[in-house]
């Protein structure tokens, strides 16, 4: 094969993973508006439809990961094209998975679809699609595990934002009945599980995340943006969970700081990227810019 061959196949497979791309982005659209419908309505039967609507469009993102890693012979979360679909398609299984577990309530799910489409639309309006080479700096055995242990971890803190939301909102009392289901405080605990399970992976990825900077560059911390806002994030959901310890905590002010803890969590992801690039501050994960 021609190096003229080698690169018309490239490109040939480049085109129908973003026509994929833009489908699954669509399907995420899709999702969001009936969310809205069902947030206009109340009707359980559009509630149902999101959801189920949830589940065919991970299908399909399952097979655009795959076929991305087929195409790249490696995993495809090296660049920040790829790291914003892996985003969408980690916290909208999360969601799914855990969605199992409650029984009529689909408004959480309005959240994931449209932090999903935000996340798909901005891969694919703002980044390069093209496979790059892997550089230096990730050819490390503790890459592959510190990006899909972070990922995990935000997924779940995504989701746990997601409920918070929907019960500071839509809180079941004798004034407010359920209308979108029953958001009372057995449900408000699954904030509470949720963190608890997304924590200790936020902690191995932190550590983790030292281990291959001690293997990419000689050092394990060095006080880099991303480093920094990660241990923010950290911080702010130690903090969570030992307000969540302190009985006269445990209301609005530990919902407040789940909140944050997701702003930060953001911030960590993308935030620092904007502003390092924007400020023009040195960081050492300007490859995924």
């Amino acid at each position: 094969m021609t190096p003229e061959d080698i690169l018309l196949r490239e490109a040939f497979l480049l085109g129908i993973e973003l026509r994929l791309f833009w489908f699954v982005t669509l399907c995420y659209g899709i999702c969001f508006i009936t969310g809205i419908a069902y947030l206009a309505s109340s009707k359980q039967g559009i509630g149902r439809a999101l959801t189920k609507g949830l589940w065919i469009t991970v299908v399909i993102h399952t097979l655009l990961i795959i076929f991305r890693t087929i195409e790249g012979m490696r995993p495809p979360f090296q660049t920040l094209y790829e790291t914003l679909s892996w985003f969408a398609w980690s916290a909208s299984v999360t969601y799914l998975y855990v969605q199992n577990k409650w029984h009529n309530v689909h408004l959480p799910g309005f959240i994931v679809a449209g932090l999903s489409m935000a996340a798909c639309l901005y891969s694919l309006l703002s980044r390069s699609p093209e496979i790059a080479p892997v550089p230096p700096a990730l050819q490390s055995p503790w890459y592959e595990a510190h990006v899909i242990i972070a990922f995990l971890s935000y997924a779940v803190f995504v989701v746990s934002f997601a409920v918070e939301v929907c019960y500071l909102k839509f809180k079941t009392s004798p004034d407010n009945p359920p209308v979108f289901g029953v958001f009372d405080e057995e449900f408000h605990r699954w904030t509470h599980r949720l963190v608890l399970f997304g924590f200790p992976l936020l902690t191995f990825a932190v550590f983790s995340g030292a281990a291959w900077a001690n293997d990419a560059w000689g050092r394990y911390w060095s006080w880099d943006p991303k480093e920094t806002w990660s241990l923010i994030t950290w911080t702010v959901y130690a903090l969570y969970l030992h307000t969540k310890a302190v009985g006269r905590w445990r209301g609005r002010p530990a919902s407040i700081l789940n909140i944050i803890g997701f702003v930060c969590m953001i911030m960590t992801f993308l935030g620092v990227n904007w502003l390092a690039k924007l400020l023009n501050i040195p960081s050492m994960h300007t490859y995924a810019v």
